[in-house]
């Protein structure tokens, strides 16, 4: 497990790879600052080295311009996978000036947020992943709110009912002692849970 706490989000994360690989082919990054804070995970295809080989990119890139906007980064990722397996993508990007999540994904890295105490926003994200060819990109804005809780994850998660996971959790920590007990050891599995702050 991995924590990340700051005076707008207390974080946890979990990075596991398939049973009996030593390489996971799912990466992921996290950036805070005074103004954003920007997370991801990345899901090569298939598992093992030559997925990691693809999900790897993707922190190297986001570490470098995470100051761009999520259409700039997806780009950028996106021209690093020619002659690569390719991997799915999701970017969320958390203006604390603004109030605002930005999000933006290719493939199949799922988001959730429970927002306001009252209601759940999952967007969809654009079918495919990035391979090195153009792309048709969505990126989608919402505003938050103190308390608003979100899970980013793999396919390697499967989520049966994340509206009663993220709205009965007492705390980011429950959520994630819930998620890591339903996880799958056949799949790389990796995510993201957290709790915004103010």
């Amino acid at each position: 497990m991995i924590e990340i706490l700051t005076e707008y989000v207390e974080a946890l994360v979990y990075h596991k790879p398939k049973s009996g690989n030593q390489e996971s082919g799912d990466a992921y990054f996290i950036h805070t600052g005074e103004d954003y804070f920007l997370f991801a995970i990345a899901d090569g295809l298939g598992s093992g080295p030559i997925a990691r080989q693809s999900a790897e990119i993707i922190p190297d890139v986001l570490a470098e311009y995470h100051h761009e906007s999520l259409d700039e980064l997806l780009n950028r990722c996106n021209e690093y996978m020619i002659q690569k397996r390719g991997a799915a993508v999701a970017i969320v990007k958390v203006d604390v000036k603004d109030k605002t999540i930005h999000y933006s994904c290719v493939g199949n890295v799922r988001f959730y947020i429970w927002q306001n105490e009252e209601k759940m926003i999952y967007p969809l994200p654009v079918m495919g992943y990035l391979s090195g060819r153009p792309l048709k990109l969505n990126t989608q804005k919402y505003t938050y709110y103190p308390g608003d809780r979100f899970i980013l994850h793999s396919d390697g998660i499967a989520l049966r009912s994340p509206t009663s996971l993220l709205k009965n959790a007492c705390c980011t920590f429950e959520v994630y002692e819930n998620v890591v007990s339903k996880t799958n050891a056949d799949d790389d599995a990796t995510f993201i849970t957290g709790d915004l702050l103010r």
